[in-house]
């Protein structure tokens, strides 16, 4: 998914071009986000914070943009069919935004280098001089390509594999993002794999759901070239998260019928290898088994304004938001009938009890991938690669409406859907037990 920002769209059209590049060969499936000529499709941005971005009037934008335009100006230029900054100035910035994408993109650097490409306008896979002492202490020593903004000792702020080529070559990455799980190749050697990158700008939230690439200005001369991009759907999405989500899996749904479920099955029925609650019914439907703790992945589809929702540690019996250790909320939360809802009954939540971050839903009509994660009173929700909840329910002390959850603390249970009358289709789910 790609969308365009009105107030980015002025074309940097003012470069030097000191030499224009032959036809670019793109690679299939790809386009060029740099045309080796000019700066068309780009502009300047620094390291900015986009959400203090996005609440400044159309005016306020406005100038902001003309103002780090001029630096593009200054600092960068087209040479040889690269463009080429002298270490200083804005970041050059993509017009558009991108969701779910892989990224191909070369460039050469100096020594004591220092830069770095903004993905989703947060910082940064890493670009270092490898062989500068003095920056060892902070990694470096470890080459380029790591997710170098990633708290300290968080998957993929290191690169696994040295990977830079000697001063004066051209490098080359290959970076995938699926959400916030972002894998990097550098010259071909896999240096990150699936890691969440971290949202700089609000350790507390995920990364941002879309945003722009930018080519950070450090200080030393940087060359870059070959910049296509591709952008993935969800069916591809949805099936690189489901092979980076690990093995052990047991599916618990045969694709053709309820066997092996209980509960409220004359509200339920298989549609297109899906289980789907029937519209104006509802009900507990329930594995046969009970879990302590598990992990869940499955896909979901809502309709428009759909609603039901995961049981947990589901006893068999009562309302699964209570009597079970919780339901997460499946929700359309953007549908205007939902606009003023308790921010504990949004998707992913814990209903009536811990709120999940929005804004992480593909559209109505699409299949959703999630894992949810429960271990003791603990629970992790990942949306489409993006970790939305992570939270203890034994520190949950403020309920919605304050509504006891008497089953909060079960140490086990069966894991189901709480249909709610609405035709949400679920498939493709698998459960594996955690020791």
């Amino acid at each position: 998914m790609r969308r365009c920002f009105g107030f980015f769209a002025a074309a940097l059209m003012g470069l030097c071009v000191t030499a224009h590049a032959e036809d670019l060969k793109v690679p299939e499936g790809f386009r060029a986000l740099f045309n080796a000529k000019d700066t068309t499709g780009w502009h300047g941005m620094p390291h900015f914070d986009p959400r203090k971005l996005a609440a400044l009037s159309e005016e306020e934008r406005a100038a902001k943009l003309a103002e780090w335009n001029k630096g593009i100006e200054e600092h960068w230029s087209v040479v040889d069919g690269a463009v080429v900054n002298d270490g200083h100035g804005p970041y050059l910035t993509t017009d558009e935004s991108f969701t779910d994408y892989e990224l191909l993109i070369d460039y050469k650097t100096v020594p004591l280098a220092d830069s770095g490409i903004y993905l989703k306008t947060t910082p940064q896979v890493q670009i270092w001089d490898s062989t500068e002492e003095k920056k060892f202490g902070i990694g470096a020593d470890k080459g380029s390509g790591g997710l170098w903004n990633n708290s300290a000792g968080a998957p993929g702020k290191d690169p696994s594999v040295l990977a830079d080529k000697p001063f004066g070559e051209w490098n080359s990455f290959r970076i995938r993002q699926v959400g916030a799980r972002t894998s990097v190749w550098l010259n071909g050697k896999h240096v990150v794999d699936n890691a969440i990158m971290e949202n700089y700008w609000d350790r507390a939230a995920p990364l941002l759901p879309s945003g722009q690439i930018q080519l950070q200005t450090h200080g030393g001369e940087i060359s870059w070239r070959n910049i296509f991009i591709r952008e993935i759907g969800s069916e591809e999405a949805n099936a690189i998260l489901k092979e980076c989500s690990g093995d052990g899996f047991t599916s618990v749904f045969d694709g053709k019928s309820l066997e092996g479920w209980q509960g409220a099955a004359e509200n339920y029925e298989v549609v297109d290898g899906a289980i789907q609650c029937k519209s104006g019914h509802g009900g507990t439907l329930y594995t046969k088994d009970k879990y302590a703790d598990f992990q869940v992945r499955l896909e979901f589809k809502l309709p428009e304004g759909g609603n039901n929702g995961l049981a947990i540690r589901y006893p068999g019996e009562g309302n699964p938001a209570y009597s079970g250790m919780c339901e997460l909320q499946v929700l359309d939360s953007e549908h205007p009938k939902y606009a003023k809802l308790d921010p504990r009954q949004y998707h992913g939540s814990a209903y009536g009890m811990i709120p999940a971050h929005r804004g992480y839903l593909r559209p109505v009509g699409e299949w959703n991938f999630q894992v949810v994660t429960v271990k003791g009173s603990t629970l992790q929700v990942e949306l489409n690669g993006n970790i939305i909840l992570k939270g203890d329910l034994a520190e949950a002390k403020d309920f919605m409406a304050n509504s006891e959850h008497p089953g909060k603390d079960l140490p086990e249970g069966y894991f189901g859907f709480a249909g709610h009358n609405d035709p949400v289709m679920f498939r493709a789910i698998e459960i594996k037990a955690i020791d």
